[in-house]
């Protein structure tokens, strides 16, 4: 399957948003992913597996998740510099002004033609929560959070009542929950506070933690497992081909 790729700017609350949509060729109508990058936004690894699932049949969007911090088109560079700066930028955005990002999209990807109403979400890292986050909006229909960090802190700052695991009720469709059991950023108590609260709030939910790193998808650098990254796309690919299709 041919993938064709272009980005639209959008207007959000809090600024124009910088989406990248990697789709089959033709106007077909998909489902579609949104999916969410790492803290150094679309870098190469990130649109190499955007450019994967849009390859599986889905129409994929990867946003700028800091937009309203950089200039539109900011890539951070994986090294120390562009850690601090993603880790900062982390720190300085509200999760409610993801909340704002996503009806962007959503209300976006209802004018497409190519769109079949069919609604995912997935993402790495931060992107992770970022997904888990985006399974609050109601179209949302399966998500795939692949080493979800913050889910367990309160490193992402959030009002009352606003972080992520306090709104589990909100949360419609199958989450797929991936972990890497030498993940320094989400320990073995952080995991099990995540899994306890998702158990007790009944959720349809799927669990899988594997002998891997932080980062075990990313297909450069020394953590990457290929072997455990083949695996953790066919979960993915498996939970879209149930929630989408």
């Amino acid at each position: 399957m041919i993938v064709q790729s272009h980005h639209v700017d959008l207007a959000t609350p809090t600024g124009t948003m910088r989406t990248y949509v990697h789709r089959p060729l033709g106007d077909a109508p998909r489902p579609a992913v949104l999916f969410y990058s790492e803290i150094f936004q679309q870098t190469g690894p990130i649109e190499r597996a955007a450019r994967l699932l849009a390859g599986q049949g889905y129409a994929v969007l990867v946003p700028e998740v800091f937009h309203e911090l950089n200039p539109i088109g900011t890539v951070l560079a994986y090294d120390n510099a562009g850690r601090d700066k993603g880790n900062a930028d982390k720190a300085a955005k509200t999760v409610e002004h993801y909340d704002s990002d996503n009806r962007t999209m959503i209300d976006w990807l209802g004018q497409q033609p190519w769109y079949s109403g069919a609604l995912g979400a997935m993402g790495f890292c931060i992107g992770g929560h970022l997904a888990f986050r985006a399974a609050l909006q109601p179209e949302v229909r399966g998500t795939a959070c692949f080493y979800a960090t913050d889910l367990h802190s309160q490193v992402i700052p959030n009002g009352p009542g606003q972080h992520s695991m306090e709104r589990l009720a909100d949360i419609q469709g199958e989450l797929l929950m991936i972990w890497g059991k030498q993940d320094p950023h989400i320990p073995a108590a952080g995991r099990a506070k995540v899994y306890q609260a998702l158990a007790a709030a009944e959720l349809n939910f799927t669990w899988h933690e594997f002998n891997g790193q932080h980062a075990f998808m990313r297909d450069e650098g020394e953590r990457y497992d290929p072997q455990l990254a083949l695996l953790g796309y066919q979960l993915a690919f498996d939970l879209f081909s149930r929630t989408l299709r």
